[in-house]
């Protein structure tokens, strides 16, 4: 008889993933489906719902067989988090476009709000700024609904939850997105009053919040695969990841490298400069963690790519010999995210002469996203304790220049997971834990290939570099007494 199978689906900012893991873990299938946003202002960051979810679809047509699809016990969906989308509950159709966890309209209201900061970190775990869900909650309702008189007839709601309505049945949100709302009291787990009545959102138009493990509506609508199969698991793309290098053991700390980047470590420790949220509860509660949150990772080579009309790929090929030198890119398109969680600063290119090429450009661009990751991983280490080895993942790890520059910088190894889609793999394994296809321990225990980087750089050249970067940082801030200490 033919094992049963396991599809992971994985929703991220540039594309839908699909895969089909067996009930050893090992991937049988894959496909995926590109996924577009738009920016129709500075600043601003759309994508299409009804795109979204078609991209969704074609990757699992892409992905499972008609043969295949019999044998799927179970669906893990793993999404890009805090975007939000708005959609009328009785026909299901959006209000209008999703806006993404990128998009930065709301950085005003932020400056007015200011004197509720403290209020809104120590309730929700998370430093005002536009990146989280909350803000975008009040500009839609403030655009479709200003009266908030259709709150009964409206469906707010973060990726997750967009398309498990898809499927029908109860207006649901996982935890683990629900806690990168702003909206949620993180020790609490549940929506809070006060964050509600700060942002201008009723009640009635969110979704009952639930475990990683559900309960979740079944399949509609996903061909091949015949409606009702069930949903085992739903957790963010980041928390995912972690799960997926068994990242509930003490000391784990992974950095996934995607358009954005997530550093995260399980644990309720508390640093300036990081969120506190839910990773997960499959089952036995809500497990805490810290994580920083970087907003141009591999976005900043795709905006260079862009720029200069050459392929990213090109780019990338060009970094990897090339040594930046004296030039420093500091990427603050749409500021700053952690640990500076700077709306105002502006990008920053630096060390630029008349013998400046592309190549170093590329350079730099590579480098600014391994002083990005290093500036987190130094403030989790007051929260959780020293960091000797970073797991990572993500696209971009396909650099190996990336990843040795990680290690260089940060004095640290770096172990690059031997599989790119770890979210979807980390929802899967979620996913096949509630089929018991495998217990935790088994999972604990299933070897994890990884490739590590070594630092080889010695402390003056490293201690050279990160002073240099943080003058580049300090000129990319408007207001310097910001800073972090």
């Amino acid at each position: 008889m033919a094992s049963p199978l396991i599809l992971a689906i994985d929703q991220g900012t540039s594309s839908t993933k699909a895969l089909l893991v067996d009930d050893t873990g090992r991937v049988v299938s894959r496909a995926s489906a590109p996924l577009a946003e738009t920016q129709p202002r500075p600043g601003w960051v759309e994508q299409d719902p009804g795109e979204l979810w078609q991209s969704v679809r074609l990757a699992v047509a892409g992905c499972v067989t008609p043969e295949h699809a019999a044998r799927v016990a179970g669906v893990g969906i793993s999404t890009q988090r805090e975007s939000l989308v708005l959609w009328d509950r009785r026909t299901g159709e959006p209000l209008g476009p999703l806006l993404s966890w990128q998009d930065q309209r709301t950085a005003a209201r932020c400056h007015e709000l200011a004197d509720q900061a403290e209020l809104v970190r120590a309730v929700s775990g998370m430093p005002l700024d536009p990146m989280f869900s909350a803000l975008k909650a009040r500009w839609l309702l403030d655009t479709h609904d200003p009266e908030r008189s259709r709150a009964g007839e409206l469906c707010l709601g973060t990726v997750d939850s967009w398309l498990l309505s898809r499927f029908g049945g109860e207006h649901l949100i996982e935890v683990g997105n629900a806690s990168r709302t702003q909206l949620l009291g993180v020790q609490a787990g549940a929506w809070d009053s006060r964050l509600l009545e700060l942002f201008g959102v009723p009640a009635e138009v969110l979704p009952r919040v639930v475990p990683s493990c559900g309960p979740f509506p079944a399949v509609r609508g996903l061909a091949p695969l015949p409606d009702g199969v069930p949903v085992l698991a739903v957790m963010g793309d980041s928390h995912a990841a972690m799960f997926a290098h068994a990242g509930w053991r003490p000391g784990v700390v992974k950095a996934t490298y995607g358009t954005g980047s997530s550093v995260m470590a399980i644990g309720g420790g508390r640093s300036e400069g990081l969120c506190r949220s839910i990773a997960w509860d499959i089952g036995n509660g809500p497990v805490p963690a810290v994580e920083g949150n970087i907003r141009a990772a591999g976005r900043t080579i795709t905006w260079l790519s862009e720029l200069l009309d050459v392929p990213a790929e090109t780019l990338l090929a060009e970094a990897e010999d090339t040594d930046p030198g004296e030039v420093y890119f500091v990427p603050a398109f749409g500021g700053l995210g952690a640990p500076w969680w700077d709306p105002d600063a502006t990008p920053v290119v630096t060390g630029l002469t008349l013998g400046t090429r592309r190549a170093q450009l590329a350079a730099a661009a590579l480098e600014a996203v391994a002083f990005q990751v290093e500036d987190v991983v130094a403030a989790i280490e007051q929260a959780v304790g020293q960091v000797g080895v970073l797991m990572a993942d993500g696209g971009l790890t396909r650099s190996a220049r990336l990843m040795q520059t990680q290690a260089d910088l940060s004095g640290r190894t770096v172990a690059r997971s031997g599989e790119h889609d770890l979210s979807a793999l980390g929802v899967a394994d979620a996913a096949g834990l509630a089929a018991k296809l495998w217990t935790t321990e088994q999972l604990q225990r299933r070897p994890r290939p990884v490739e590590e980087f070594r630092p080889a750089a010695d402390d003056p050249y490293r201690r050279a570099r990160q002073a240099a970067w943080r003058q580049a940082v300090r000129r990319a801030r408007p207001d310097e007494e910001r800073s972090i200490t």
